[in-house]
């Protein structure tokens, strides 16, 4: 019986980690990570600060983790109870057994494409109803089309980019911007369009890739040597 309990919980526990994996991939997050995040964040043992970061910028994401690490911790102290009582008959299989069959439930039904959907529109709505644009992850503020990024560029030497205005380089009507130009320490924003772009300067842009991957070879020396 208690073997039955403990692979009862492990189930459970499973169930938890896949229906949070189905909650992260609905706000974005890749499978992959979605799944590494869960895990670690069950089990206590920490992960990745760039991974990290996908799911502190996330306000569903936080609240997500916040279950996950919870149940992590009570899970710890129900297993160890588990074990120190491994010869109890008073395990309460009933119980779990139900525990286990409504999450089965809750994950069969997170895989459908109108539950999907369903939450996929709910979490939109939550974004946009508690937070300013301000506060949303760049990608939700501002990969408005799937082939929209933000990214930088440095400018090389006798690139074709050096010593050009950034009026005569960012055209109107062009699928990308300059947001700013960092040069050493100094972040210009200021009178933009009038700026001279020079050698070891970090452009930080914003538009359509394919745009930004033909300005990158621009940015590059000339130069064979």
């Amino acid at each position: 019986m208690s073997l039955i309990f403990i692979l009862l919980y492990f189930l459970i526990i499973v169930l938890v980690i896949e229906i949070s994996v189905i909650a992260f991939t609905l706000t974005g997050l890749e499978k992959e990570v979605a799944r590494y995040q869960a895990i670690s964040m069950l089990t206590g043992t920490g992960f990745t600060t760039d991974e990290s970061q996908l799911i502190i910028d996330h306000p569903i994401r936080r609240r997500i983790s916040m279950f996950l690490i919870l149940f992590g911790a009570f899970s710890l102290a129900v297993i160890i109870s588990a074990i120190t009582n491994i010869l109890s008959d008073d395990l309460r299989l009933n119980k779990l057994i139900m525990i286990s069959a409504g999450l089965l439930i809750i994950f069969i039904l997170g895989k459908t494409p109108m539950t999907k959907k369903l939450f996929q529109n709910r979490f939109e709505y939550e974004m946009k109803k508690n937070l300013d644009i301000s506060e949303l992850p760049i990608k939700e503020a501002l990969f408005l089309d799937e082939d929209d990024v933000v990214t930088d560029v440095v400018i090389e030497k006798n690139s074709r980019l050096d010593g050009k205005k950034v009026k005569d380089v960012f055209k109107e009507g062009w699928d990308v911007n300059l947001l700013f130009i960092k040069r050493g320490e100094m972040n210009i924003r200021k009178k933009l369009a009038s700026e001279t772009i020079q050698a070891g300067d970090k452009l930080y842009l914003y538009g359509n890739r394919q745009v930004i991957e033909d300005l990158t070879n621009e940015t590059e020396s000339d130069d064979p040597h």
